[in-house]
């Protein structure tokens, strides 16, 4: 067998052990009253990650799938919405929204940096047409926060919805989703849930089901289509209440990583990601290195660093994975070669994993011909 490679990129990352085992049970069906006992408590642990009593939906497929869903769910052809763009994914959101024939504004802030809520009010005030505002609260390719409390509150001053990419930050940070009036939220099995990809969960508030319900009767496809997924949730809630078949086993998967996250508790389950995060900014910076984001706006789920003159990215890299069977993420599209990203996904937020990775690390440099005392990068742990 192939050695593992430990995975310390920005997603997936590496899960416990019995969160794999749950794929190896017997076979199931997605409908009938064995399965509506799994169905239900996963309602009940998703609505306290989530933080919310709004409805919430898991959706087979990857997460940019649930986000597409999302969009294209609230809004008709022509209709008006502002997009937070700062990185890769958020530019994604603009990309489905002109592929749904939106009328699309950009809200846009330099890599690196966050959204700006007073510069989201000056655009509220220029389009106030406007049905909602969108955006990625953790934007991974650059590993800022963008400040989404703030944003979501100038968005309702306005009156406006808020759908917010919360796939790389949910159960990472705090996002209290009906504390903080978020209409649309997305997120996925493989990030901070902990489990394996390929499932999506959208939580949708009353004010989001009252502006799908002024659309067009047709909306926008079936399959991702949130008001088709209501229907069934209702009218078949007793015993199928999703309109395809489930990825049964992804979702015990996630259960047994929810009920851990329900065991230990949201808020210690959140301040591993920070402990994670705080060790790898100190631990790197111990090395040398400089950090692409500022602390204020910084991931603790994902570290981006910048790349030095004296080693190339692509040649860590691939030191690290041939060396050290270690796997970390690069920089993508502008950044590439620019940054290199180091995940705290799962097992990587774990002491055992941060040591690896710094140990690695600084054997790395000492490779390279510069002097590291062995245990410099270990001064966050």
């Amino acid at each position: 067998m192939t050695q593992h490679i430990k995975l310390f990129t920005p997603g997936p990352g590496d899960v416990d052990d019995d969160v794999i085992a749950s794929l190896a049970q017997p076979i199931i069906r997605h409908y009938g009253p064995q399965w509506m006992e799994i169905y239900t408590e996963l309602q009940t642990l998703l609505k306290y990650v989530f933080q919310t009593q709004n409805d919430i939906f898991p959706v087979p497929g990857p997460a940019s799938a649930t986000m597409d869903m999302a969009i294209g769910s609230l809004l008709a052809n022509g209709q008006k919405i502002i997009v937070g763009n700062n990185g890769f994914f958020s530019q994604r959101l603009e990309d489905i929204s002109h592929a749904y024939g939106l009328d699309v504004v950009s809200f846009p802030a330099e890599a690196g940096a966050p959204l700006d809520p007073d510069g989201l009010r000056r655009l509220l005030r220029q389009h106030p047409d406007a049905q909602a505002v969108a955006l990625v609260h953790h934007e991974t390719s650059t590993t800022v926060m963008n400040p989404l409390q703030a944003i979501a509150e100038a968005a309702h001053e306005a009156g406006k919805l808020v759908v917010v990419d919360a796939v790389s930050s949910l159960a990472g940070v705090e996002l209290p989703v009906d504390a903080w009036g978020i209409d649309l939220c997305v997120t996925a099995t493989n990030k901070c849930l902990e489990a394996l990809p390929g499932l999506g969960f959208v939580s949708v508030s009353p004010q989001a089901w009252e502006l799908m319900d002024r659309q067009p009767a047709a909306g926008h496809g079936w399959y991702l289509n949130l008001r088709t997924w209501r229907r069934y949730a209702g009218e078949w809630s007793a015993w199928h209440p999703t309109p395809v078949t489930m990825p049964v086993h992804l979702v015990l998967a996630v259960l047994t990583s929810l009920r851990k996250i329900h065991q230990v508790g949201l808020e210690a389950h959140i301040a591993k990601y920070a402990a994670a995060g705080r060790a790898a900014r100190l631990g790197l910076r111990s090395l040398g290195f400089e950090m692409f984001v500022a602390d204020e706006y910084a991931s603790p789920i994902v570290t981006g660093v910048k790349a030095q003159a004296q080693y190339d990215v692509a040649h860590m890299t691939r030191w690290l994975l041939e060396e050290r069977r270690i796997a970390i993420g690069g920089g993508l599209g502008s950044l590439a070669g620019k940054i290199f990203r180091v995940g705290h996904l799962g097992k990587e937020a774990s002491r055992e994993y941060l040591l690896d990775f710094l140990f690695a690390m600084e054997e790395y440099l000492r490779s390279q011909g510069v002097l590291v005392s062995p245990g410099a990068a270990l001064v966050g742990l």
